[in-house]
């Protein structure tokens, strides 16, 4: 058994990670305030000493413990190291993600003593904590002796006790509500300054800082204090899992993999590593990278097969550098699994007296090449240029903020010549003739399209499993209405056409609408609506109920037949023949004829839905890329 302690945001992801597995964990907060909705997991309650969390490890098996507390929670994170050297248990420990520290605009505290020492020594009279309601004690010297201070606790019962207790004045304290602006506080007692904690991105430190430099106040920081060395660090849900995926292998029933992109940026963060490793270290086995939600992962890297090369040239050096690694994509049938990724680095400095690196600039000059095996775009409506290689937005970005990142902590100055990264996938060439890429206008390749880094698998049956079980919690909710959608992005949409439903009344059915729509019937829900985007809309109105690419493409005879029903005209329906894509349609239809073919669509829609929902109501919205709704 697995165990999760710590009531954060951090906590509630570990524990919606570990659902994903279908199988049983715990989950241990101290209090009851936060909410959350587990299928499969076991939520426990109230602080544990080292002997009650000894005790409870014991008597339940754990196995692996998850610290999941926040980073200041320092007795916590003891009592999880002294209990975990005891029983010889691993220790994941899910911190926040951190970002840059201000050094100049903030004084930084070791600790609450320290913070004291320096605010009394700057002589604050007036501050506004923003450190929670546990530091109230903590700081009883400056609100006793020294300073009018302020805190900004949680609206909640424990919170007012804990002040309370303290014997801390009402009237100086202040409630935080999700979603405020972090400057109408602190405009309205315009205090001298504010004292924060280090806290990452989930306890909203940059918005904290920014909004306080906005208004000219001085800022007091707590550092983030050491976690025991012993514990193993992930920063986000992919890391969480890959990591519980290694330790207890027969957890999840399906193993997660790393995408193309991922794999390309781990090379070209090792490469740099070549060039300028100059003590010529053995090179390690893995190497960080940032994932597009911010978290790290680190990502294994083939041995290094030789020592970058250097080259001059009209008065300049050619710095180049080579590695690899091997696609590992877990349990999904990618057909990229087992391919070598290759990241080729090229820079160029200039040769005059000495090293130079050029003028300083404002960003690393960084160029993305697709190599032997990635795809070159030939026709319009990928989101690529013509002529360009088959990298796509998101991967771009992932490896350009990657290597930057990089360069950065080796200290290579910003400059104008360019960091040129050259991405080959050898092989990639014959395996793209088995992918849908010639038929979209890519040729001579695979495309990289990845948008999470990772590649998540679901076998049907436990995708199927899972929305069944999120439908039985929304239907418990007894919300009047269910609304289904393929995932996050058009249920955000979605959202704000209903802002009143509980967040469980929301469900994602992934490509299987049609299981979705039968489980609806089973629980006898009475009313359902679904959210579809054009591409699965236009494959669910011929009559495809799982819309999966691998299962089902988009039919263009058939969509011309329902553009020339809905009076587009035979112009439309000829360059819909020519487009990639279905999200094309928004541009290709006049405005002034989307309505009528929208209609038409979302008929056809309810003819191939509605039998499925024999004694509800059906509701079909159909969601442009820009989150505009059509009914």
């Amino acid at each position: 058994m697995i165990l999760i302690l710590g009531g954060t945001t951090e906590g509630r992801i570990a524990a919606e990670t570990l659902e994903e597995a279908g199988k049983p964990f715990y989950y241990s907060t101290k209090g009851s305030e936060q909410e959350v909705t587990l299928h499969n997991g076991i939520r426990l309650q109230g602080a544990m000493d080292a002997i009650d969390l000894e005790g409870f490890c014991r008597k339940h098996d754990i196995r692996l413990l998850i610290d999941a507390a926040h980073p200041f929670a320092q007795q916590l994170h003891e009592t999880v190291e002294e209990v975990a050297d005891k029983l010889s248990l691993i220790v994941l420990r899910y911190e926040h993600i951190f970002t840059q520290r201000y050094d100049d605009d903030i004084t930084w505290c070791d600790d609450y003593d320290d913070a004291i020492r320096q605010i009394k020594g700057q002589e604050i009279y007036k501050l506004l904590a923003l450190t929670g309601v546990q530091s109230i004690g903590k700081l009883q010297p400056l609100w006793q002796e020294s300073a009018c201070c302020y805190f900004r606790i949680l609206d909640r019962d424990s919170s007012r006790e804990i002040a309370r207790r303290q014997c801390f004045p009402e009237e100086h304290l202040f409630y935080y509500h999700a979603g405020e602006d972090e400057r109408s506080l602190m405009q309205q007692l315009r205090p001298e300054a504010i004292l924060i904690k280090e806290s990452g991105l989930s306890g909203g430190f940059v918005q904290k800082v920014e909004a306080v430099l906005e208004l000219g106040i001085r800022i007091f920081a707590l550092c983030c204090p050491p976690t025991p060395g012993t514990f193993l660090p992930v920063d986000g849900p992919h890391g969480l899992r890959r990591r519980v995926e290694q330790i207890l292998p027969d957890f999840y029933p399906l193993h997660t993999g790393l995408t193309t992109d991922t794999y390309a940026c781990a090379t070209a963060v090792a490469a740099i590593w070549d060039i300028f490793n100059i003590t010529h270290q053995t090179r390690p086995g893995v190497f960080p990278v940032i994932l597009p939600n911010g978290e790290t992962i680190m990502v294994p890297v083939e041995a290094q097969k030789e020592f970058p090369r250097s080259d001059s040239f009209n008065g300049n050096w050619m710095l180049e550098s080579e590695a690899s690694a091997i696609k590992d994509a877990g349990d999904d049938p990618d057909i990229t699994n087992g391919m070598q990724i290759k990241a080729h680095i090229g820079l160029t400095f200039r040769m005059d007296d000495h090293l130079e690196l050029g003028p300083e600039t404002d960003d690393y000059n960084i160029i993305i090449a697709g190599g032997e095996g990635v795809g070159i775009v030939t026709k319009p409506g990928l989101g690529l240029e013509v002529g360009a290689p088959a990298i796509n937005a998101t991967p771009r970005r992932m490896i350009e903020k990657n290597v930057k990142t990089f360069l950065e902590q080796f200290g290579l100055p910003k400059q104008s010549g360019p960091v040129v990264v050259t991405i080959s996938v050898p092989g990639g060439e014959e395996i793209a003739r088995r992918t849908f890429n010639p038929r979209l206008g890519v040729e001579g390749g695979i495309s990289i399209i990845g948008t999470s880094g990772i590649v998540k698998p679901f076998s049907t049956e436990a995708f199927i499993n899972s929305i069944r079980k999120s439908m039985e919690v929304a239907r418990a909710t007894g919300s009047p209405l269910v609304v289904i959608s393929s995932g996050a992005k058009s249920e955000r949409y979605i959202k704000a056409r209903y802002p009143d439903l509980p967040a469980q009344a929301f469900v994602h059915y992934g490509n299987f609408i049609g299981e979705t729509l039968k489980l609806a019937a089973e629980l006898g829900m009475p009313r359902i609506t679904l959210g579809v985007m054009m591409g699965k809309a236009v494959k669910l109105a011929e009559g495809n109920l799982d819309t999966h690419s691998k299962k089902v493409t988009m039919n263009k005879e058939f969509l011309q037949g329902l553009i020339r029903e809905a009076g587009c005209g035979e112009e439309t329906a000829t360059a819909a023949g020519q487009m990639n894509l279905a999200r094309e349609l928004w541009d290709i239809i006049p405005s002034e004829q989307l309505p009528g073919f929208c209609r038409v669509l979302i008929e056809y829609c309810h003819r191939c839905c509605d039998p499925l929902l024999p004694d509800g109501e059906l509701t079909i919205l159909l969601i442009n890329e820009n989150g505009t709704i059509h009914t």
